[in-house]
């Protein structure tokens, strides 16, 4: 018998991520929530170079690992960055979504609206907790429409992060990565 376990933490949007395409495509997993300031033994064994999550474990293997997020410090590197993050939303808005479709691929979630879900669940969290709007309605329509429409789907809409919550953490994990660079 199969057997998928997927190790990860609660504010990670990388987890939801899979978590929505495990459920979507029917695939039973067993989910092993990781204490990110207390490593588990078996976080240790089935990621042991980097020591992070997300680790999906295929009968007992290690099949994927994701990094950290890109944390910008200091005026002129949060302006680099959040042009950087505009450029890249332009072209999703003009290129990926055609505005008479409610996903990237027509009217049902797919690959690419799982790929870029943490735009969704976790982009506006982040900007409050930074201080830096980016993802702006008229700037981008078509996104914001995306956006409602993905959190509206059942699977998405029943394994969404408490917002409040992400907020605490993110801005706690800021504290401590720009304490961590600029020190």
């Amino acid at each position: 018998m199969e057997e998928v376990k997927m190790l990860g933490a609660w504010p990670s949007p990388y987890a939801y991520r899979v978590k929505w395409a495990l459920e979507m495509k029917g695939i039973k997993y067993e989910y092993m929530e990781e204490d990110l300031g207390n490593k588990s033994d078996q976080l240790l064994k089935y990621n042991p170079v980097h020591k992070r999550i997300l680790v999906l474990v295929h009968n007992g293997k290690p099949e994927l690992e994701f990094g950290a997020f890109f944390l910008a410090v200091g005026e002129e590197e949060m302006e680099k960055a959040a042009k950087d993050v505009r450029e890249a939303l332009k072209i999703l808005e003009e290129q990926a979504l055609n505005g008479e479709n409610n996903f990237f691929g027509g009217d049902e979630i797919g690959l690419v609206d799982l790929a870029v879900g943490v735009i969704a669940t976790t982009f506006g969290v982040i900007e409050e907790g930074i201080g830096v709007k980016v993802l702006e309605e008229q700037e981008f329509p078509r996104i914001h429409n995306w956006i409602k429409n993905f959190k509206q789907h059942p699977t998405i809409k029943n394994n969404l992060p408490d917002p409040h919550e992400m907020l605490l953490y993110y801005k706690q994990k800021r504290e401590l990565l720009v304490a961590s660079k600029t020190t």
